[in-house]
């Protein structure tokens, strides 16, 4: 039971290569990184000008 071992995620991955071809998975890689560097990016912005909460009443 547990996850799964090293050779069950090579034959997922080899399954994944042969439905999509190499180009397309490389290029789900590339626009994932970009992703998640936009958002660190975003997260820095945002810790260095924080917005300030208006005064409640």
């Amino acid at each position: 039971m547990g996850s799964f071992s090293v050779w069950h995620w090579l034959i997922v991955l080899m399954i994944v290569m042969l439905v999509f071809g190499t180009k397309k998975v490389g290029n789900m890689g590339a626009d994932l990184g970009k992703a998640i560097k936009g958002f660190k990016d975003g997260v820095k912005d945002e810790e260095k000008n924080p917005k300030l909460e208006p005064e409640r009443k």
